[in-house]
């Protein structure tokens, strides 16, 4: 079962508030005139406590920066499995939390931004991949290059890299750096693996197109379709923390790494 972390935090700041409010309005003039031996409820107790560690949290996630854990291998080697980033929540306009819905700002994701989004065939789950493609462009990919509006995206070839899966397994890749139209990143490509091949895609209006830069294991826009702009949560921006799972330690040189 997918648990919804917001939902829950939001509904948990609402009890204690309504419990602390309970409180001032009704039991707090009974205490006083009870004098000093009267004693707070435990229940009354923690949400005093907790209302306001949970309302900065809850507002500090809702419009500024939530933490979101890379869960899988599919933006390999931007993102790392193990990689625990900060998105931003308010450069694509601020959005109401757990409706959703835009209520001012008129930003929009760019290509070549990594975005986190709710996957439209499950919104209750998050999906984070790379946006090739904005509304209007016509996108073609052929023979594991990318081809926008008729201009075939630059690749250079790195040398030979170990891409890993969700289960521990690993392969060797290539590593090339492709220019997405002036945005340089590296992309993982298997040659063992089909091509996957698709041509002339428009991008609708409020769509966009995303894949991973772990090209051929990657779940994106090539096998489920588009991602609305009200799917959209925001920007991968920073890696605060990244752990090693296969090795159980600290990747120390990737603390505080931007995103691009």
């Amino acid at each position: 079962m997918d648990l919804n972390f917001e939902l829950i935090l939001f509904y948990a700041a609402l009890i204690t508030g309504l419990i602390c409010l309970y409180d001032i309005i009704l039991l707090a003039p009974k205490r006083k005139r009870a004098g000093k031996e009267a004693k707070l409820s435990t229940i009354v107790e923690y949400s005093r406590s907790f209302f306001p560690i949970l309302l900065i949290v809850f507002l500090l996630r809702s419009f500024l920066y939530e933490p979101f854990r890379i869960p899988s291998g599919s933006l390999e080697p931007t993102l790392l499995m193990g990689d625990f980033i900060l998105v931003n929540k308010f450069d694509y306009g601020v959005r109401l939390p757990v409706l959703h819905k835009k209520i001012f700002g008129a930003g929009a994701p760019e290509r070549g931004d990594i975005i986190v989004f709710r996957w439209p065939p499950n919104p209750s789950i998050d999906f984070i991949k790379r946006v090739v493609g904005v509304p209007g462009d016509r996108i073609s990919y052929i023979d594991k290059e990318l081809s926008i509006n008729g201009k075939k995206i630059e690749q250079t070839v790195i040398g030979r890299a170990q891409a890993e899966d969700e289960g521990g397994g690993s392969w060797n890749a290539i590593e090339k750096q492709e220019d997405l139209l002036g945005v340089k990143h590296h992309i993982f490509i298997d040659s063992e693996k089909p091509n996957g091949d698709f041509k002339d895609i428009v991008v609708p209006n409020g769509m966009y197109f995303v894949m991973g830069d772990n090209r051929d294991d990657s779940a994106d826009s090539r096998y489920w379709g588009f991602v609305p702009d009200e799917n959209i949560v925001g920007k991968a921006v920073l890696i605060w923390l990244s752990w090693d799972g296969k090795n159980t330690n600290l990747r120390w040189n990737r603390l505080g790494k931007l995103i691009h």
